[in-house]
């Protein structure tokens, strides 16, 4: 698995396609990796058959990549200037940026602090929360700290305690992620955003938000609803997929 180094830490990613090919960034979201979130599902593969470059970085704290303990390492803007360090490290100048969930909210700080690096926007799994918050995180930062699973009361904690451990993450690294991860865009940052972004949030999520939302206030968004699907399964749907390649495409 090729992997690069900056900011001290060693970062595993995923590189496939053609390298003539338009280039698109995947970002995942926490508690998942880049296998979880984007080869698992199909996004690899879906992409690279129509016809694309896909990289998918694994965020620190996350995957194979290191994982600092230290809250202070996880702030949005510090794992957006690693999602440039990867573009640089491969030589390329400008990529579509698709992210999910924390994800999502990467891709909307690398959009901001490097505007020249990111052609499109798609923003799965997280809409207007991006802006207004997503609830109380600190129990599920308790949830990741519990001695076990039968520790943990609190729903969303047991949720995310679960994805965890099924994933066979560094549970104090994610402790220390969710502490320092959440940091809220304003709707003047957001209205800066000019690239054109797709934000695409299942019907049943409870924790992202109204994609309408966003997408109005933004010059150049669209919205989409992914039919009955809640947070953690409307990643792989079917119609996101397809709703995603038509909006790329689109910017052909």
């Amino acid at each position: 698995m090729p992997d690069f180094y900056h900011d001290d830490l060693n970062f595993a990613f995923h590189d496939e396609g053609s390298r003539d090919a338009t280039p698109i960034l995947l970002i995942h979201g926490f508690a998942s990796n880049k296998r979880v979130n984007w080869v698992s599902p199909g996004w690899v593969q879906t992409l690279t058959d129509a016809g694309y470059r896909v990289i998918a970085i694994d965020n620190r704290g996350h995957g194979e990549s290191d994982k600092p303990h230290e809250p202070e390492a996880y702030t949005p803007e510090t794992m957006a200037d690693d999602a440039a360090a990867l573009l640089d490290h491969l030589d390329i100048r400008q990529a579509h940026v698709m992210g999910y969930s924390m994800g999502a909210r990467i891709s909307a700080f690398l959009a901001l602090r490097h505007p020249d690096k990111v052609k499109s926007l798609i923003f799965g799994g997280l809409g207007i929360g991006m802006v207004e918050g997503v609830g109380e995180w600190d129990p599920i930062a308790d949830a990741l700290l519990a001695p076990s699973l039968d520790d943990v009361t609190h729903e969303q904690g047991r949720t995310f305690r679960k994805f965890a451990d099924q994933t066979k993450s560094d549970r104090f690294a994610l402790a220390a992620c969710i502490k320092s991860s959440r940091t809220l865009i304003s709707k003047e940052d957001m209205a800066k955003i000019t690239v054109p972004t797709l934000v695409a949030v299942g019907t049943k999520d409870d924790i992202a938000g109204s994609p309408a939302a966003l997408a109005e206030l933004m010059e150049n968004a669209q919205a989409f609803e992914i039919e009955r699907r809640d947070h953690m399964l409307a990643v792989g749907d079917a119609s996101f997929k397809k709703t995603a390649l038509s909006f790329l495409n689109d910017q052909l």
